[in-house]
């Protein structure tokens, strides 16, 4: 079964990018849905223009760049990626029958965390989220944004309360990080924790004698 992944417009293509490379690394199948915002995002972030009719070839440039956005050594096979317009409201995932292991929104913007978190279905990502968590399955929501006002706060809250798992996109730094690429894995790495999926993205804390922690 697939785990769904939907890539919202808030900042941060970089770390859907390294949760969708981590997927695959694992031997896990992917069902992707981007929304219509986050293209002006991926375009302002990486220059890349994701259409429906080529998003293969969009998906294959954007997963081979680095968060610097220089090329790295990634070679990806799309062979188990299924990918799935965000207007599509007939789609697979928009039915509690059609089988997933969960869902990741990766980046998730405070408008799309309303949504959700409302129930509004307003497009496919929208929709495969309240199908997670109307079918009881894992749902982890990335948010990405700062501040966080009262009304997202709410929203946040009741999205924990529905059983979905909050995870702001907050990188960590006694992990040893050296570039910019460690702090986004970090933070995918910890998506992918909430999510159960097992990844050798970031250094975890093993405690050190006295129970001090890295300076």
């Amino acid at each position: 079964m697939p785990w769904i992944v939907g890539v919202s417009g808030a900042s941060g293509t970089p770390y859907a990018a390294a949760v969708l490379r981590a997927l695959l690394d694992a031997g896990e199948c992917v069902d992707l849905v981007v929304s219509r915002a986050s293209r002006l995002t991926l375009l302002d972030e990486t220059g890349i223009s994701f259409r429906d009719a080529h998003w293969q070839d969009d998906l294959r440039e954007w997963l081979a760049r680095g968060a610097d956005g220089k090329p790295d050594s990634f070679r990806v096979d799309l062979d188990r990626v299924r990918y799935w317009g965000a207007a599509d409201l007939a789609a697979g995932p928009s039915s509690g029958s059609y089988p997933s292991k969960g869902m990741l929104i990766v980046p998730a913007s405070t408008a799309c965390v309303a949504g959700v978190a409302l129930g509004l279905s307003k497009d496919l990502l929208q929709r495969s989220a309240s199908v997670t968590l109307k079918e009881r399955r894992p749902l982890v929501v990335a948010v990405r944004e700062t501040p966080l006002g009262g009304q997202t706060l709410r929203h946040l809250v009741a999205l924990d309360d529905a059983g979905a798992s909050v995870v702001p996109a907050s990188p960590g730094f006694y992990a040893g990080a050296t570039h910019i690429q460690d702090l986004v894995d970090f933070v995918a790495g910890r998506v992918l924790d909430a999510a159960g999926v097992a990844h050798g993205l970031y250094r975890r804390w093993k405690g050190e004698l006295g129970g001090s922690r890295p300076r």
